[in-house]
């Protein structure tokens, strides 16, 4: 029988008992655990990030979904993904059951619904180009599992990420990842160390997808958007270091060019 271990019995009793330090000393202490599960499930991960960038080089897009905390990380990575990157706002898509409402506010029932998922995937033309992510910690929402197992039966590539090993949405996944961290600090909280756990996944799994598809030169975000003080600032730096030119030449060239690659282009052709 299936056995979630993310409703399992927390290892501390009593917390309403428990001083403020006591408090923050045991929930660092179980959060420590995260990055070593992490660590255990590389060797999933990567295989998922190879056919990611694979099917984005040919024009695919990567899909999140998720229902509660796991949806909101998808849409909170995918968000970031063109600022970060420069990529188009439809590359790395996130979707949250309920809908906009339910980034803020809980929708009840949202999450056990069945049919949901593929409808809220085909309103973005979801297809075989693509690949979708669900991101379930208990690895049992009904939104997440059916919807994957649409996705598949339409061949599309599916992949997951739970805190559940064995869980059903893993029968769904082409590429399951699993990351058992364990009890919850509070039992059942999963937006505690599962959440933590979904987190570093999905930045890795963006973050080497967005390499691999060339938007980092060296160690430097070149396509970024410039859409602040302090981004214009870092990319000036990058370009002071990269082509040493004085601070003012940098903003120049990056408020005639646009962004910090494309200023490195313009220079290195025109020097």
């Amino acid at each position: 029988m299936f056995k979630k271990i993310t409703e399992s019995p927390s290892n501390y009793r009593h917390l309403e008992q428990m001083s403020i330090r006591e408090l923050l000393e045991n929930m660092n202490r179980e959060d420590q655990q995260v990055p070593i599960a992490v660590a255990k499930a590389i060797h999933q991960i990567e295989p998922l990030v190879k056919v990611i960038a694979e099917k984005m080089k040919a024009g695919g897009r990567l899909f999140y979904f998720g229902a509660g905390t796991s949806g909101r990380l998808g849409i909170l990575d995918a968000s970031e993904c063109p600022p970060t990157f420069g990529v188009p706002e439809d590359w790395v898509i996130g979707i949250i059951a309920g809908g906009e409402t339910a980034i803020r506010r809980p929708v009840e029932f949202a999450e056990d619904n069945t049919e949901q998922a593929w409808h809220d995937l085909r309103a973005h033309f979801v297809d075989k180009q693509d690949v979708v992510i669900g991101v379930a910690a208990s690895g049992t929402t009904p939104y997440v599992v059916q919807g994957l197992a649409t996705c598949r039966a339409n061949g599309i590539v599916t992949g997951c990420i739970t805190c559940n090993p064995g869980a059903p949405v893993c029968e769904h996944a082409d590429y399951p990842v699993e990351i058992a961290v364990g009890p919850e600090f509070v039992t059942g909280s999963t937006r505690m160390k599962s959440g933590t756990a979904q987190k570093l996944a999905l930045n890795m799994i963006s973050t080497s997808v967005m390499i691999q598809l060339g938007r980092v030169v060296d160690n430097k975000m070149v396509d970024m958007q410039l859409s602040n003080h302090k981004l214009v600032e870092r990319g000036a730096n990058m370009l002071v270091q990269a082509l040493e030119v004085t601070y003012e030449d940098a903003v120049r060239l990056l408020a005639e060019q646009g962004s910090v690659r494309k200023a490195m282009m313009f220079y290195k052709a025109n020097s």
